[in-house]
């Protein structure tokens, strides 16, 4: 029988649909006890076919010495598998199509989340996950590089999912979207008015509902005239613009204060024209230092369960995770990024279907 898993409304629903759709889920940082015992859990929960990229002698004398059995857990190590000759092939006629020359593709397809990128941009995989053992930075680098990225999609960024049904104000479900906390210091008012519409689609995908999106800020609705807030307003006009234009099924509020953004009661005090309306379902931060901070603040302080960051503007679902991820987290995010993988074949499908 599967492990009993301790689920939040999210994550319960899509361990259900994922029954239905399991998908190949790539673990870049493979050597690690927590991967290892994640993986047995997706196994036992019929949720997916598990990957695990690493040493093979010391992935399964982890799981011996753990007594966790490897049923139906693939493991590649990259030096020695058959697929490392096509990836260099590739690798080096894409790099001569951006006019670059690869003098040792050897040396960077071997390396862990080089290989699990190109697994998943090439199908061999449906999701990657790294971060675990690593730094951001390499993580972030792999994905960028050997991912396609979206053609529309102004930049790539983070985006983070937190669960906390049992705080207040935490969303209209006990869920809130967060980006960007991860990646882009200080975006400029295309690539948060980006951050924003992008953020709202992944929250619209897993809420099934129309969210509300929140572009935060120190000020509300003018009360400040800070270059830092008139970013904001610019970013929140230009987002406007684009659901418009791309008649997408979300709200923008901006520039708001957080209380604002959250707190009905709040937002009755300070906006004049404030209806009743429900909590933001995402956070938009006008910089990584507030993204980043608020996000590490609700984890320690609050409780909030994190998943992912999701590497967000790429064709194909990676995320981030933190060194200090739990198994739950772990879990969590490898199913959030199966389920992005089904609405990736999804729209793919449909794209083949139009052009016939």
């Amino acid at each position: 029988m599967p492990e009993e898993t301790h689920s939040s409304p999210l994550t319960a629903r899509l361990y259900q649909t994922l029954k239905r759709h399991p998908k190949r889920i790539v673990f870049a940082d493979g050597e690690d006890i927590r991967v290892i015992r994640v993986a047995v859990r997706m196994v036992q929960m019929e949720i997916a076919a598990p990957i695990l990229i690493g040493n093979r002698e010391r992935i399964h004398k982890l799981a011996k010495e753990n007594s966790l059995p490897m049923t139906f857990i693939n493991v590649i190590d990259p030096s020695t598998t058959s697929d490392i000759e096509l990836f260099c092939d590739r690798l080096t006629k894409v790099s001569r199509y951006r006019g670059k020359e690869i003098s040792k593709p050897l040396e960077i397809v071997s390396r862990p989340h080089n290989f699990a990128a190109m697994m998943i941009q090439y199908g061999h995989a449906d999701g990657m996950i790294a971060g675990n053992k690593s730094l951001p930075t390499s993580v972030f680098r792999a994905a960028t590089t050997m991912i396609k990225p979206l053609p529309k999609v102004a930049t790539v960024f983070g985006a983070v999912i937190l669960t906390a049904p049992n705080i207040n104000n935490f969303g209209r479900d006990g869920i809130l979207f967060m980006a960007d906390c991860g990646v882009i210091p200080d975006p400029d008012v295309k690539q948060l008015a980006s951050i924003a519409v992008e953020t709202g689609k992944l929250a619209h995908h897993f809420l099934g509902r129309r969210p509300r999106v929140a572009m935060l800020s120190h000020s509300t609705h003018g009360s400040s005239e800070t270059a830092s807030a008139k970013k904001v307003i610019a970013a929140t006009q230009l987002a406007r613009q684009r659901i418009r234009e791309e008649l997408l099924n979300i709200d923008i509020d901006g520039e708001i204060q957080a209380d604002v953004a959250l707190d009905n009661s709040t937002a009755e005090i300070k906006v004049l024209d404030a209806r009743a309306k429900d909590p933001a379902d995402v956070l938009v931060y006008p910089n990584l230092d507030a993204g980043h901070i608020s996000l590490k603040l609700l984890e320690q302080l609050a409780g909030a369960q994190g998943h992912g960051q999701l590497i967000m503007g790429l064709t194909r679902p990676a995320a981030q995770v933190s060194r200090s991820i739990s198994e739950e987290g772990l879990l969590g995010t490898a199913a959030i990024v199966g389920a992005e993988a089904i609405k990736t074949n999804d729209l793919r499908l449909e794209k083949q279907r139009a052009k016939k």
